[in-house]
């Protein structure tokens, strides 16, 4: 192939970009940016450094997210299934280890990696390659017609990613699981086979909660380890539900309800006006430790109203609108699945942290996409919206080279003339 030939072919792809996708991209970058700006001051307090600090760290990270976002639309998504493969075993060994020396807690939490000084959450990726394979798999039922054989495959790799999951993220396992579902539904795999797999998770959630709360929480034994974090968990769900009980006037601030209590004093000032208090006004972003991270959803309404929360849950679900709008056209099924499993994976996440900031869900840890600080969060977020757009640019294509096939053969059906 000629430079000639190549500079003809990146012009083919560049012109079946999908320019909805990146506007969307663009304006969820923009929204970051603007809420890091607000709500970073207390994290540069802590660590002695000016406000641009943390700011500048983070986009770097947002920077060389959307370097890999463009790169990653030009690539044959038939390489990116292929790799799924690849990066799904090396999540697992990545969750294996944080079980050993190298794990990192922060915050109460083993669910950090750190290799030659980079600390990252080994989640992210599996979140990511388990959602591209199990799409890869199941479009594999409509060829090879071998339903059950699939299904238990995806639910082997589900379960085994899941479970280590949770053992330091029980929120991150129950969202994950819950596409898979989802991708179930989409893939119309016979209701006999997931329908009674998700009664036998939902069972044996509840069951597990009753178990540690009866056993564990109300005796008041300590435990330790992977229980530990069970007891967390189940501590949360139990607050929250206290807070709904507890009249105003009866109310406490305690160290348990602390955070959450910050974050509606904030999510109040800002709902006295439509637009809140305005970029850069927040005052409860000095009071609130995960300003920056898991509440920041809440400094986003102190600062700009019911206008900015509404805007931000809007952008969130036109992501899922333009998925949904898009891959109901495509003529590959693999392809039309991994884009909704990255959407709903997105939207969800984004759908839960909003949830927590708010009261209306217990403490998750769950990042706003893109927006939440966090680098590994940023740049896993990037590489979904690359993979979707990616997707987007080849059924494009093809579309484009059918419609010209199609007028290519009316041309040359010959005239007949009747005498």
């Amino acid at each position: 192939m000629t430079i000639t030939d190549l500079k003809t072919r990146l012009s083919q792809q560049r012109s079946h970009i999908d320019k909805v996708y990146w506007l969307l991209f663009g304006i969820l970058i923009i929204v970051a940016i603007l809420a890091l700006f607000s709500a970073s001051s207390t994290l540069a307090f802590e660590k002695n450094s000016s406000t641009l600090g943390p700011i500048m760290e983070q986009m770097l990270f947002i920077a060389a997210g959307v370097v890999l976002a463009f790169g990653l639309q030009f690539v044959p998504s038939k390489f990116i299934r292929i790799a799924s493969y690849l990066g799904l075993a090396v999540s697992i060994i990545f969750l294996l280890l944080t079980f050993t020396g190298l794990g990192v807690e922060i915050n109460g939490a083993k669910r950090w990696l750190r290799i030659f000084g980079i600390t990252f959450q080994p989640s992210e990726l599996a979140k990511l390659t388990l959602i591209l394979t199990v799409s890869d798999l199941l479009s594999r039922i409509r060829n090879e017609h071998d339903e059950k054989k699939y299904f238990f495959i995806v639910m082997a790799f589900t379960v085994v990613v899941c479970g280590l999951i949770m053992v330091g993220n029980l929120s991150t396992a129950i969202l994950l699981g819950g596409i898979v579902f989802l991708l179930f539904f989409l893939a119309r795999v016979h209701i006999k086979y997931w329908g009674t797999t998700l009664l036998i998770a939902m069972f044996m959630l509840i069951a597990g909660y009753f178990f540690i709360e009866n056993v564990y929480i109300k005796p008041g034994r300590q435990v330790e380890g992977v229980m530990k974090r069970a007891t967390t968990w189940v501590g949360r769900i139990d607050d929250m539900i206290a807070e709904w009980k507890t009249p105003d006037q009866e109310f406490k601030l305690t160290d348990d309800n602390y955070q959450r209590s910050i974050a509606k004093v904030a999510i109040a000032r800002g709902g006295a006006s439509p637009l809140g208090v305005l970029p850069g006004n927040s005052q409860e972003r000095d009071f609130l430790p995960q300003a920056f991270a898991d509440y920041i959803f809440a400094i986003i309404v102190e600062e700009s109203g019911i206008i900015g929360a509404l805007f931000l849950m809007l952008l969130y679900l036109a992501i899922l609108f333009r998925s949904c709008l898009s891959s109901s056209k495509y003529a590959d099924y693999s392809a039309m699945l991994m884009v909704m499993g990255l959407a709903l994976m997105l939207t969800c996440q984004a759908l839960v942290s909003m949830m927590v900031s708010v009261g209306i869900g217990p403490v998750t840890g769950q990042p706003l996409p893109m927006i939440s600080r966090g680098g590994t969060s940023a740049l896993i977020t990037s590489i979904y919206f690359g993979i979707i757009m990616c997707v987007a640019r080849e059924q494009n294509e093809l579309h484009a080279r059918q419609q010209s096939a199609m007028a290519a053969s009316e041309e040359e059906v010959p005239e007949i003339h009747i005498e």
